[in-house]
Order: C-alpha cells, then structure tokens, then sequence
C-alpha cells in the first residue's frame, strides 16, 4: 500500500516537473526584432553575493527568446550564479531558423550545431549567448525557475565582474560578437519578466 502511494507521488512530481519545464512552442517569425541594450556605468555600488565581491561594469537590458535553461546546483559557482540561459534575439529567436539548430548546454558553455546553417555563422554567434544570471533577490531566483525554452524573457541588471575568495575573478563579456571560453555575460539580474 505504501509502496505504491509513494510510487504515485514520485510519478506525479516526474510529470508535474516535466509539464512545467516542457518547451513553450512558437509559430515561426522573429520575435525579438532588436539586440540587447548596455551603457557603461561609474559610481555604482558594489554589491556581494554568494561569497562574492561585485562590481558593475555596463547596464544591462534585454528582450531574448530563452534557448535553453540549466540550473547550476553542485559546481563552485552555483551560489553565486545558479541559472545559465542560453537567449537568443533577431533570427536566432525565429521557430523556424531554430528548428535547423541543436542547442545544448553543459559545464557553464552553451552549444549550438547544425548539418546546413539556417543562417550565417557570425549572425548565430551575434544574435545568440549563454549568460551567467546572478539573482540580485529571492523574487528574482523564484522568476528564474518559471523560466521555459520559448519563452520570450525581459531581462533588467547589470554587466558585471565578481570577485570570489580563493576562486578569481569572474568576468563578463562586454561584447555581443565573442565565442568561446570567456565569451559568456555575467548579469547581476534586478528584474526577470516573461513578456510573452
């Protein structure tokens, strides 16, 4: 009897977890017509978090599809940035160019593939990013759990560099065309809205 009522309860939360994590699915079309937005700052208070001095280096806001979504709970960044989101804006947030993409997200990196490019490289790569999020509070950390892939996500904070004890510096990229190993936004994040 027991047994089985928990063997219910289990497949109950398997399913109520994947039906709210499942994709939000999207007609073709782009969806986020313009990049994201940053200005440099001077004067902005630091601020710390998860054992980690941080200092702002740019504002940062943004309208993005979400790509893909990967919580971070056991790696030595986990308390400071416990979600990564692959986003995504211009093409790169169009159905139809992201049907011909395999997007994956592994060990802070987010990857892409396709057998034949939907469109240019260099435009997947400036209309795309995986981006550290640091929630600036619990409202934002719980707006970041709700997240799905095909959700179009505004995104409010700052570009930032943190300074960990014993683990170095962490730095954002400050520009949208990198790839690769340090190529990734660090955001301290003040706002997280799922616009549509």
């Amino acid at each position: 009897m027991w047994k089985r009522l928990a063997v219910l309860i289990l497949v109950a939360a398997w399913g109520y977890h994947w039906w709210s994590h499942r994709e939000f699915s999207r007609e073709p079309g782009v969806l986020v017509l313009e990049p994201p937005q940053q200005a440099s700052v001077a004067g902005i208070s630091q601020r710390y978090a998860g054992g980690a001095k941080i200092t702002p280096l740019a504002t940062f806001d943004l309208r993005a599809r979400v790509l893909g979504v990967k919580r971070y709970r056991f790696d030595d960044a986990a308390p400071l940035a416990p979600y990564d989101l692959a986003l995504g804006w211009g093409r790169m947030s169009d159905s139809e160019v992201l049907a011909a993409i395999d997007i994956n997200q592994s060990g802070r990196f987010y990857f892409w593939s396709a057998r034949r490019l939907p469109i240019p490289r260099e435009e997947i790569v400036a209309s795309s990013a995986n981006m550290h999020i640091i929630p600036a509070n619990d409202a934002v950390r719980a707006d970041l759990g709700r997240l799905r892939v095909g959700h179009v996500v505004r995104l409010r904070g700052f570009l930032v560099m943190a300074e960990r004890r014993e683990k170095g510096v962490w730095l954002s990229s400050m520009s949208r065309t990198d790839s690769g190993n340090g190529a990734c936004e660090l955001v301290w994040a003040e706002h997280v809205d799922i616009v549509e």
